[in-house]
């Protein structure tokens, strides 16, 4: 069965680079590093899409052209039934992780994400796997220092990564593309366990 790897973020050149992107930019390292295709426009998806071959399993990646909140719509086209969810890998930013941190769950609630909600509906599942990348301020005890306040919270995520933040967030992409080839190869057991394991 292949396997469906999906980069969430918002399309266009104004998101580039914004927190938001993190999955997005994972998945983005995730073909350079193996090769695949170029991406290309799929307009039954309305995402771009990329085979080609991770660690000798068919894998398709996806990074819908959708804003975030709709893009379950994306995934509904390559994923059509809740077993089918088992061979889903969801890459997203994540406001509970300070920066630099990823991790890997499976069959999770939301945690409020509207792409991962909107991924949800449409397959009707949660039981998929999930690298969460970091993306707050570094608090106490390796704990993420939270923005409060919506209008706050929405700045800090659909703004630019800082100069300073940039070294960080390319380990932790590195180490989620690392994490997504070890979920093609050896499964999800072993990927949790080195995507949750502190480097």
């Amino acid at each position: 069965m292949a396997l469906v790897i999906v980069g969430l973020g918002n399309p266009g050149k104004e998101y580039e680079k914004t927190r938001h992107n993190a999955g997005r930019l994972a998945v983005e390292r995730v073909a350079k590093e193996n090769g695949f295709d170029a991406f290309a426009f799929n307009k039954t998806a309305n995402a771009l899409v990329a085979k080609g071959v991770l660690e000798g399993e068919n894998a398709t990646l996806v990074l819908p052209e959708t804003m975030m909140n709709a893009s379950g719509k994306a995934v509904a086209a390559f994923v059509k039934t809740p077993k089918a969810a088992k061979h889903l890998l969801v890459l997203q930013d994540d406001l509970d992780l300070p920066l630099g941190t990823i991790k890997m769950v499976l069959g999770r609630g939301s945690g409020g994400h509207k792409g991962v909600e909107s991924i949800m509906r449409a397959v009707k599942s949660k039981d998929f796997a999930r690298i969460r990348i970091g993306i707050s301020a570094a608090g106490k005890k390796n704990q993420a220092k939270k923005v409060q306040g919506e209008e706050k919270v929405i700045k800090h995520v659909i703004g630019a990564f800082r100069p300073a933040e940039e070294a960080v967030l390319k380990k932790a992409l590195k180490k989620a593309a690392e994490a997504a080839a070890l979920f093609a190869s050896d499964g999800l057991e072993k990927a949790m366990q080195f995507a949750n394991t502190r480097a």
